[in-house]
């Protein structure tokens, strides 16, 4: 599939099966964040794939959403803001930016492979560093749920025109 067919496939699943994913795509997801570029190469992040019932349960008590108890895997973003590029002229660090990519390679790696995926950010941000009792530099950026889809969206989701989101200067 070529690369625009695959982000057209891409959607942010919120139904899915209680198959569990095999070690082997979880494998090659993770190896595709690990291949996101960021600034300056620093590779702020780190990931941590969630599968156990015990560690799932404390991930939903971050986001209290029915679909969301239904994935088999999350996988939780996490940067060090203090090993991030920060540019000069005005401090802006790129941690999140960072993040960002990696989390779309993962979610872009996970529908080549046939999975479903959603990205989330309107978690319990305090809840879910003390249930992972994650170290303060360790700071979440994005939960993703990851599974085999149960439930296709019912329709598309409507894109801007071309010419609403770019400006040939």
């Amino acid at each position: 599939m070529d690369f625009l067919e695959l982000t057209k496939r891409r959607f942010s699943a919120r139904s899915y099966k209680s198959d569990a994913v095999e070690q082997e795509k979880l494998n090659y997801i993770i190896e595709c964040a690990r291949f996101a570029p960021s600034a300056v190469n620093y590779q702020p992040w780190h990931f941590l794939i969630v599968k156990s019932e015990e560690q799932r349960l404390k991930v939903q008590q971050c986001y209290n959403r029915e679909w969301f108890t239904g994935a088999p895997v999350y996988i939780i973003v996490c940067v060090d803001t203090s090993v991030a590029w920060v540019r000069k002229s005005d401090n802006k660090n790129h941690a999140d930016i960072d993040a960002a990519i990696a989390t779309e390679h993962i979610c872009l790696a996970a529908t080549s492979l046939g999975l479903g995926t959603c990205w989330v950010c309107n978690f319990d941000l305090e809840m879910l560093k003390a249930n992972f009792q994650l170290p303060s530099e360790k700071c979440p950026v994005a939960i993703i749920s990851l599974g085999y889809v149960n439930e296709l969206p019912k329709h598309s989701s409507a894109r801007k025109s071309v010419d609403e989101i770019v400006t040939i200067l």
